[in-house]
C-alpha cells in the first residue's frame, strides 16, 4: 500500500490561520445579540427589523453550504475561502456604516455568502495538511477556537458598546479579515478535488432546501410551530431537499455523493455534531439572557461571566485528544458528552439564588465536556470523507451543525417560553406573560421578582432539557459507533497540496 503523503511542513502555521478564520465567523454568530438594544434605538429599528438583521446571516449561511463546498471542491479550497473573506470583510464595513435597517439586514446577506464561501474549507484544508496521526490534535485546537469564538462573541461586543457606537461589532471583522486574508495567500496551499461539471439544479434545490427549512425554525417560536406560515416553510424546505436527494441519485457527476451519507461513521458525527450544536446554543442564549435581565449584569460583565466555557473546553481539548489517540474515538465521544450533559444538569439545578460561583462551576463543567467530546466528533466525520470530498462533506456538518444551533435556539426558546409564562402568578397581565422584558417594562416591583423567578425557573428547564439531549448524543456515540474501526496512518491518503513536502 502506498504511504500518505507526508505533512505540509507549515500546518501548525496553516491551522493558525484556518482558526481565525473559523473565530471570524463564530464571533459574527454571537456578537450582535449584545448589540440589539443600540440598533433599535440609534437606527430607529423594530423588533422585526433587528430580527431580520440576525435572521438574514443565517439564512443565507445555512442556504449556501453545501453549494459553497461544492464549488471549493471543484474550483480550489482556498481560493473560495479568499472570496468568502472579500465579501465578510467588504459587507462588515459596509454594515458598520448602514443608514437605515434595511441596508443592513442587505449587508448581513452579503456576510452570510462569504461565510458560506470560507467555512467549509477550514476543515477540509486541514484534513489536506495534516497527517492521520495528527488530525486528532488539529480538531482539537480547531474545536476549542470554534469555543473561544462562540463565547467571546457577547464579550467583545459588550466591551465595543461600551466605548464605541454600535457599527464597531461589525468593523472590528475588516483588520481580523485583512490579516486572515494575508495568511491564506502566503501560507495555505490550494487543493480540489476532481475537475466536474456544475451542479446547478443541485444547487438551486440544495440552497432553497436548506433556508426554507431553517427560515421555519426560525419562524416557529414567534408564528407557531403549527402556523401555516411555519409549516408551509417546513414542507417546501423538506419537499426541495427530497428532490435534491433524488436528483443527486440520478446525477452522473453529483455536487454530493449520496454514499457519504450512507457511511455510517460520517452519518452519525454528523448527528452528534448537529446535537451538540443543538443543545450548546440553546442554552448560551438562554443564559445571556438570565445574566443580563435577572441577575442585572451589563452586556460585557454578561459576557466575561461564559469565559469559562472556552476556557474550560481549551482543557478539555487536550483530554479529548488523548482518549482519542489511546481509545479510539467512541470512547472520547462517550466521555466528552457524557460529561457535558452533566455540567449542563448542574445548570439547570442553579438556584436563582446560589450566585455566580455555581453557575461558573456548571459552565466549567460544560466547557470541559465539550472540549474532550468534540475534536474526536470532527475526526470521525473528516476521515469518513474521501479527500476528493473533504470540502462538500465539511459543508455537510455545517450545515448540520447550524441547522443544530438553530433548532436549539427555537427549540429550547420555546420550552423556556412556555414555562416562564406558567410559572407567573394567574393576576400577571397577559402582556408580561409574552416576555421577560415586558415584565419589567411595566415597572411593578412584585411583578418584577415574580417574573425573574419565573424566568430563572424556565432556564433551569431548557438546561435539564438540553442534559438530556447530550446524554441522548453520548448514548447514541456508544451504539452508533460500535464495531467502528480506529483511524490509522493508511487509511485514507490526503490528495496531493501544492507546496506539501
Amino acid at each position: 500500500m502506498t504511504a500518505p503523503p507526508a505533512p505540509h511542513p507549515r500546518r501548525w502555521q496553516i491551522l493558525g490561520v484556518l482558526c481565525l478564520s473559523l473565530v471570524v465567523v463564530m464571533v459574527d454568530n454571537t456578537i450582535l445579540n449584545v448589540a440589539i438594544p443600540s440598533l433599535l434605538s440609534e437606527l430607529d429599528a423594530t423588533t422585526s427589523d433587528v430580527q431580520w438583521m440576525i435572521d438574514a446571516y443565517s439564512l443565507v449561511f445555512a442556504g449556501l453550504l453545501i453549494t459553497a463546498g461544492s464549488l471549493g471542491d471543484r474550483h480550489g479550497r482556498r481560493r473560495a475561502m479568499l472570496i468568502g473573506f472579500a465579501l465578510f470583510g467588504a459587507g462588515s464595513l459596509l454594515a458598520a456604516f448602514a443608514a437605515n435597517p434595511a441596508q443592513l439586514v442587505a449587508m448581513r446577506a452579503v456576510m452570510g455568502v462569504g461565510g458560506a464561501l470560507l467555512m467549509p474549507g477550514t476543515l477540509s484544508i486541514m484534513a489536506q495538511v495534516f497527517g492521520p496521526d495528527e488530525r486528532a490534535k488539529a480538531f482539537a485546537i480547531w474545536g476549542a477556537m470554534s469555543m473561544v469564538g462562540l463565547a467571546a462573541g457577547p464579550t467583545l461586543g459588550g466591551l465595543l458598546l461600551e466605548h464605541f457606537w454600535w457599527g464597531s461589532v461589525f468593523l472590528v471583522n475588516v483588520p481580523v479579515t485583512v490579516v486572515a486574508v494575508i495568511g491564506l495567500l502566503v501560507l495555505v496551499p490550494e487543493s480540489r478535488g476532481p475537475r466536474r461539471r456544475p451542479d446547478v439544479p443541485g444547487a438551486v434545490l440544495s440552497t432553497a432546501g436548506m433556508s426554507a427549512l431553517v427560515w421555519a425554525i426560525i419562524s416557529g417560536p414567534q408564528h407557531g410551530w403549527t402556523g401555516a406560515r411555519t409549516l408551509t416553510a417546513a414542507g417546501a424546505g423538506i419537499a426541495a431537499l427530497a428532490l435534491f436527494v433524488w436528483w443527486q441519485a440520478r446525477n452522473p457527476e453529483p455536487m454530493l455523493d449520496l454514499r457519504l451519507l450512507r457511511r455510517r461513521e460520517f452519518s452519525a458525527a454528523a448527528t452528534m455534531i448537529a446535537m451538540f450544536g443543538f443543545a450548546l446554543a440553546g442554552v448560551l442564549f438562554a443564559l445571556t439572557q438570565l445574566l443580563q435581565l435577572v441577575h442585572g449584569y451589563g452586556p460585557l460583565k454578561a459576557g466575561l461571566a461564559l469565559l469559562p466555557v472556552a476556557v474550560a473546553a481549551g482543557a478539555g481539548n487536550g483530554l479529548g485528544a488523548w482518549l482519542e489517540s489511546r481509545f479510539g474515538g467512541r470512547p472520547a465521544l462517550v466521555a466528552g458528552f457524557g460529561v457535558l450533559a452533566a455540567g449542563l444538569a448542574v445548570l439547570g439545578l442553579t438556584a436563582t439564588d446560589d450566585g455566580y460561583a455555581v453557575l461558573a462551576a456548571g459552565l466549567v463543567i460544560v466547557g470541559f465536556g465539550a472540549g474532550a467530546g468534540t475534536p474526536a466528533a470532527y475526526s470521525t466525520l473528516m476521515a469518513a470523507v474521501p479527500p476528493e470530498e473533504a470540502g462538500v462533506g465539511s459543508a455537510v456538518n455545517d450545515a448540520g451543525q447550524e441547522l443544530g444551533s438553530a433548532l436549539g435556539v427555537a427549540v429550547l426558546g420555546s420550552v423556556i417560553s412556555a414555562a416562564y409564562a406558567r410559572g407567573l402568578p394567574s393576576t400577571a397581565p397577559s402582556s408580561a406573560r409574552h416576555s421577560l422584558g415586558e415584565a419589567l417594562a411595566a415597572g411593578d416591583p412584585g411583578l418584577t421578582s415574580a417574573a425573574k423567578d419565573a424566568f430563572a425557573h424556565a432556564v433551569t428547564v431548557g438546561s435539564l432539557a438540553a442534559a438530556g439531549v447530550m446524554l441522548a448524543a453520548a448514548l447514541f456515540a456508544a451504539f452508533a459507533l460500535r464495531g467502528t474501526p480506529r483511524p490509522t496512518a493508511s487509511d485514507a491518503e490526503p490528495e496531493k497540496v501544492a507546496g506539501a513536502a
